[in-house]
């Protein structure tokens, strides 16, 4: 099961979008955007599922946006194992992570950068990203001065709630919405809010949708798309 909070400017929030693609010559898929042609997260008629977190990084080169690279993967990969092979041999342009799963129940974390990748696999039953990088090879990258929107909050309120509890629907839904510690309580009158969450459930071929923050908004099944 993969869930994902978009936190984003609420004064741009009616741009966002829901897609669904049905391109020749690649994988079918749905997915969530602030900007179009890029995605934010996404499964496919497979199952395989990506979604991004934004991390700025000094240096910078040509090549695949996490965005973009989002929306590569989904087009072309059936699996984790698949994904993390193209994810090598591409290059990639700037910062930020990229979590995975597939029908299979493979689950992975890609932290990205112009120059270093680190592939960070379960060590337990579970994987989880935020808007800064954890691991050790890939730490000193981090800007300290950029406003990350209480990134390591958030990453400390999902590493204690996954230690605690077992993983469900239900415990996803409660995590999204804040209700184990600080996830998606932003103050809207700053121009901060999380403006979507989705869970997607890739062995069942399941689509969960709140519109909006899911503090407020309830999650509601989206069966438009069609899996294999």
């Amino acid at each position: 099961m993969f869930g994902r909070n978009s936190d984003f400017l609420v004064s741009i929030e009616k741009l966002y979008m829901n897609v669904l693609y049905q391109l020749e010559d690649v994988y079918s898929f749905t997915g969530n955007t602030t900007a179009f042609i890029e995605m934010e997260d996404g499964v496919n008629e497979y199952g395989f599922t990506a979604g991004l977190t934004f991390i700025p990084v000094r240096n910078v080169k040509p090549g695949f946006n996490v965005g973009i690279l989002t929306r590569y993967l989904l087009e072309k990969c059936k699996t984790v194992n698949e994904a993390i092979a193209e994810i090598q041999k591409l290059p990639i342009a700037s910062g930020g992570t990229l979590t995975m799963a597939d029908s299979t129940g493979t689950i992975a974390v890609a932290e990205l950068s112009a120059g270093d990748i680190n592939i960070i696999y379960p060590q337990k039953n579970y994987v989880f990203a935020t808007n800064v990088f954890m691991s050790e090879k890939m730490s000193h990258l981090n800007i300290p001065e950029f406003d990350d929107w209480r990134a390591e909050t958030r990453y400390q309120t999902m590493k204690n709630s996954f230690e605690r509890m077992k993983p469900s629907l239900s415990f996803a839904k409660d995590l999204l919405g804040g209700k184990f510690g600080f996830m998606c309580q932003y103050d809207r009158r700053k121009n901060a809010d999380t403006v979507w969450s989705v869970i997607y459930d890739p062995s069942e071929k399941r689509i969960y949708r709140a519109e909006g923050n899911p503090g407020r908004k309830a999650y509601k099944e989206d069966s438009r798309f069609k899996f294999v």
